[in-house]
């Protein structure tokens, strides 16, 4: 991998978290003036857990590919195999840990499920939000 390609990745990584973060934002302010206090709580801890989620899932994907990356040619095979599953493992711990914590805050406030909905949608509306304006820039670039 190149380095503008490199960069390129990681801006669209920082521009989905920004667009995330305007999100969280608007549904929490939106929640707040429109539903009151609950349902902007519940916004708020849908969007950290997803983001948060998001952002690690981030980081352990960089830290694969370091390895890989640096990893003594001859063994890069056994280094693949063995950080797929290093991946996974850790993937569905975090799931478990979340939900964990989600059921844990859900126990002790009264959340707004579809609140709580509307902030776990977030990064994914960015996602989409994301590919759609550069898919347009792409197509427009293309075109011209």
């Amino acid at each position: 991998m190149n380095m503008g390609q490199q960069k390129s990745e990681d801006r669209i990584l920082r521009s989905i978290q920004w667009v995330s973060l305007v999100m969280t934002v608007i549904f929490v302010g939106a929640g707040f003036f429109i539903w009151g206090t609950s349902v902007a709580q519940s916004v708020l801890l849908g969007s950290l857990l997803v983001n948060g989620s998001f952002w690690l899932l981030k980081r352990d994907a960089e830290q694969i590919l370091g390895r890989v990356s640096t990893s003594n040619p001859d063994m890069v095979r056994t280094v693949q195999r063995m950080e797929r599953v290093r991946f996974i493992f850790k993937f569905y711990a975090k799931l478990v840990v979340l939900g964990l914590l989600l059921y844990a805050v859900s126990t002790r406030m009264q959340l707004n499920m579809i609140g709580v909905a509307l902030g776990l949608s977030t990064v994914m509306l960015s996602v989409i939000g994301v590919v759609v304006s550069g898919g347009r820039k792409l197509y427009s670039i293309q075109s011209a």
